[in-house]
């Protein structure tokens, strides 16, 4: 957007990602302590620094991200009269939840969708599922095909050799047997992404296949969504289980593995999939919001029901078996994210959307040219 002139405005709560990002935008961030747990006095904080913020910074747009920064910085814009107020949803926090917080959560996004101007779900399954709770057709819209940002199919694709080297030095590291197979997974590792399910599953597959390995590419949240202690042994203690914590870029990992399994339990439009399948990796995913959009199953990879680990097993072994049906995924995988979800398509559909409502409001537009997708 800044190519496009339009002055950038971050932010975030802290975060050993945000030094990295700031150098990489070049544009002023600003600090605000989120927390994603409902703690009142903090949330209040976080609003009341908002309120400062766009009372000093006078925005025409402001744009959030994610359940708790969304209300937050959907009510902070309400208060101060921003003109246009943006929410993009990638998932239904509530939705797993019951009782008294789910009633809340399910109010709160409620208050979010109807302070903000427009809201965009990042995938159509999710905008169906927000019509049918009752929220107004003419708030929501889809960018593009889904995403909340698209990716850059030219930096997630194989063949670029500092990636193909180190993919070949992980499984040399990992002293791979050539046929092996190696499982990748890459977000938290909290039963809300299915982790334990896919424990479990893998630990079965082991006694058909000892030589395979499970690798893990993100971190616990044992404060939020803690793990069993069944599990945690499981994954602490099973030497094929390799745990590789956070990183940056996962491209050698999908590029060594060529296998993606995602059990997740609730998404909006998951950039992990697309990640994967632009690496041309076969996927076993859970059949859901998203999900269900990136793969056609049994066309560029398998879906299984939530929660279901049997059924996730049973994938994972049919998949196990099969190499032309392997290759056959892989083959699927790249073309509909390079059509539909490249990152470009996206950004064009947004600056649209900016400069439409600037329009609507009445609001100066930056001296550019408008680029049609």
């Amino acid at each position: 957007m800044k190519e496009k002139g339009f002055d950038v405005v971050m932010i975030s709560a802290d975060g050993k990602e945000v030094q990295e990002l700031k150098e990489q935008e070049d544009c002023p961030h600003f600090v605000v302590p989120f927390v994603r747990t409902i703690k009142p006095w903090q949330d209040l904080k976080c609003l009341f620094k908002l309120i400062q913020l766009f009372r000093k910074l006078k925005p025409d747009i402001v744009h959030t991200h994610t359940p708790k920064a969304g209300l937050l910085g959907m009510l902070a814009a309400f208060i101060c009269g921003v003109p246009v107020r943006l929410h993009t949803i990638a998932g239904i926090p509530w939705i797993n939840y019951t009782g008294i917080q789910k009633r809340l959560l399910k109010f709160l996004e409620k208050l979010n969708i109807q302070m903000a101007t427009v809201v965009y779900p990042n995938s159509n399954n999710l905008k169906q599922f927000l019509l049918q709770q009752g929220i107004s057709h003419g708030k929501l819209k889809i960018l593009g095909h889904g995403t909340s940002n698209g990716i850059d199919t030219d930096y997630f694709r194989r063949g670029i050799e500092p990636v193909e080297e180190k993919a070949v030095e992980l499984l040399r590291k990992r002293a791979i047997k050539q046929d092996a197979a190696v499982w990748v997974y890459v977000g938290r590792l909290v039963k809300d992404k299915g982790t334990e399910e896919l424990l479990d599953a893998f630990v079965s597959l082991k006694q058909f296949y000892p030589d395979d390995e499970l690798w893990l590419i993100g971190e616990e949240e044992p404060e939020l969504d803690p793990l069993s202690e069944h599990h945690l042994n499981i994954m602490i203690n099973n030497s094929s289980i390799v745990r590789w914590g956070f990183q940056t870029d996962v491209r050698p990992f999908l590029a060594a593995s060529g296998l993606l399994v995602f059990p997740s339990h609730r998404e909006g439009f998951p950039n992990v999939p697309l990640q994967a399948a632009a690496m041309e990796c076969a996927m076993i995913l859970s059949d859901i919001n998203g999900c269900n959009e990136i793969v056609t199953d049994s066309i560029n990879g398998l879906l299984v029901p939530v929660a279901n680990k049997q059924a996730l097993y049973n994938a994972m072994l049919k998949m196990r078996n099969d190499a032309d049906l392997r290759n056959y995924f892989s083959s699927n995988a790249r073309a509909k994210v390079v059509v539909y979800y490249e990152r470009q398509r996206i950004w064009d559909a947004l600056l649209n959307e900016y400069c439409y409502w600037l329009m609507h409001k009445q609001l100066e537009l930056p001296k550019f040219t408008l680029h049609h997708s």
